[in-house]
């Protein structure tokens, strides 16, 4: 196959490495050129120790992930996390998914990019900045010169919805959680359309997410990237090995025109 350029976008550092690590350094061995976008500087995560400039501390993790994988081009937005619940003043999820969608648009440019790698409609499990991510690459296919396949991220949501009502049946989960949160969150398993086995590139996945390490606890609690890197072998294979997509058909973006969001 003709090497070509594969551009993946994500919201937060640690993103990347959560997701879509495995793919990214397939990929790379394949002898394809990733490029990595990441919109914000995490500042809003919760840390396992207090830091003046989280943000900063967060992309030179983002770095080390990267270059993990195998990376051949990050590009930071800049943009401030809006935090879990979007109230973050300033934060990415309020902006304009055009003018975002246009930022996006010229890196491909730049790239020649041949595949564009976004979020599925629910962002995941529904934080504002992963849902934006998600908007913003959709509108930023619209308006490349150049075709490109799109393709969005997820996970299979019968398994995650299972695990979480077991959870808070168990009541290991805090008191005010609620299950249903999660009915609607990732993708049904049907509608994936393209899984893709990460096994032989985990040292790879594994060094990606523990170059995250201030997000390894907080509160004094260890939180799912340091629970997903302690992992026995073969348990790690099971729940990390395959990353999953849904190919997404052209007439299904977002139509572009200058007038939605007040943006020309």
């Amino acid at each position: 196959m003709p090497a070509r350029t594969l551009v993946f976008v994500h919201a937060h550092p640690d993103d990347e490495a959560l997701l879509t690590a495995g793919t990214m350094a397939r990929a790379a061995d394949s002898g394809h050129r990733v490029v990595l976008i990441v919109a914000t500087d995490g500042s809003a995560g919760l840390a396992s120790a207090s830091f003046a400039d989280l943000g900063g501390v967060r992309l030179s993790e983002l770095r080390a992930s990267a270059q993990a994988i195998g990376v051949a081009r990050t590009v930071t937005l800049g943009y401030a996390d809006s935090g879990l619940h979007g109230d973050s003043p300033g934060g990415f999820s309020k902006e304009g998914r055009f003018r975002v969608g246009r930022r996006i648009a010229a890196v491909c440019e730049e790239e020649n990019a041949d595949v564009l790698v976004g979020y599925d409609p629910s962002g995941g499990y529904g934080h504002p900045d992963h849902v934006q991510v998600h908007r913003s690459v959709r509108t930023a296919r619209t308006l490349l010169t150049r075709p490109v396949s799109l393709f969005e991220a997820t996970l299979p949501r019968e398994p995650i919805a299972a695990a979480v009502r077991w959870a808070s049946r168990a009541r290991i989960t805090p008191a005010d959680f609620d299950p249903q949160e999660f009915a609607e969150a990732w993708t049904p398993r049907a509608q994936i359309t393209h899984r893709v086995d990460v096994r032989t590139v985990m040292p790879r996945k594994v060094a990606a997410l523990r170059a995250h390490a201030s997000q390894a606890t907080a509160d004094g609690t260890v939180r799912t990237l340091a629970v997903l890197t302690r992992l026995p072998a073969p348990l790690r294979g099971l729940l990390l090995g395959t990353e999953y997509y849904v190919r997404v058909p052209s007439e299904q973006s977002v139509r572009a025109s200058s007038t939605s969001d007040g943006e020309s």
